[in-house]
């Protein structure tokens, strides 16, 4: 895995690392750098993700944007693996579980991240990898993305977290439907249903998903850690419950920097210059 401002040179294919990191001032990029294969998500991709994760954690970047090297987002489950263990099941039949095991792993340490994280999405995303998009917290979709829960095109039941994923976006009528068809839609229909928030011309897509990116990166670091967490679970509460944990977390935001910046921007007719502090 490439680390700090100089693998961005890396994602454009002088590295031959699996998952690369770049950190550009607050944005960290993480790039799924296995294009031969479509980055399909084996265990060595799964495993730089989260630790490619950790190294964003760590360079305290304040926002993470998701994407893949090549044609394609991601083409979910490496499906040479699957092939390989119908003709060897006793030896092969325990790599797969221990992929699914790491790609759930993946997953719940992408959706509990504490930061705002950011598909962006320039090809098919499918399978696996349609979760790895929805698991980030915004989705950004050029004209050429695609996206699909095919997981009966190879006869298996969802994985990966499309279950507790898919209906939060899209609802349960729509989510069974596009299981139960493995539908792959384009760009415009995954924003209609939800699964994406923004389409981008083709041209011009890198500039306005980063663009997106850093005003994400440029807020109020602490409030929107709060705030990203508070929305996961809201859900999951009562509405008293959920306006008592706000006022709880709201408490703890008083008393950061960005805070006392905005509030003096406020007051001064400015544009607040957070920190992220």
């Amino acid at each position: 895995m490439a680390g700090g401002s100089d693998g961005a040179d890396d994602a454009n294919g002088a590295n031959d690392d699996p998952v690369l990191l770049a950190v550009d001032g607050g944005v960290a990029t993480i790039t799924l750098n296995r294009p031969e294969r479509r980055n399909a998500l084996s265990r060595e991709l799964s495993t730089g993700l989260r630790a490619a994760l950790d190294g964003a954690e760590d360079a305290d970047a304040r926002c993470v944007v998701i994407e893949g090297a090549g044609e394609a987002f991601s083409a979910g489950g490496d499906v040479d693996l699957m092939r390989e263990a119908l003709a060897d099941d006793t030896d092969l039949d325990g790599r797969v579980r221990e992929l699914e095991r790491t790609t759930s792993e993946t997953m719940a340490r992408l959706v509990e991240f504490p930061l705002p994280t950011v598909a962006k999405i320039d090809g098919p995303a499918v399978g696996a990898g349609a979760n790895l998009a929805i698991a980030c917290d915004l989705q950004l979709a050029s004209e050429r993305a695609s996206i699909g829960f095919v997981f009966r095109q190879v006869g298996l039941s969802v994985d990966a977290g499309t279950s507790a994923l898919l209906p939060r976006l899209v609802g349960e009528n729509v989510a069974k439907e596009l299981v139960f068809t493995g539908e792959i839609v384009d760009a415009e229909r995954a924003r209609e249903l939800g699964l994406v928030n923004r389409v981008y011309p083709a041209d011009g897509f890198d500039a306005r998903a980063d663009e997106l990116a850093e005003r994400v990166a440029s807020g109020p670091t602490v409030a929107l850690r709060h705030a990203k967490r508070l929305l996961r679970e809201g859900t999951e509460k009562s509405v008293r419950a959920a306006m008592v944990d706000e006022a709880t977390a709201q408490g703890v935001v008083f008393d950061s920097a960005d805070h006392e910046e905005g509030v003096r921007a406020f007051f001064e007719g400015r544009e607040p210059a957070f920190e992220g502090r």
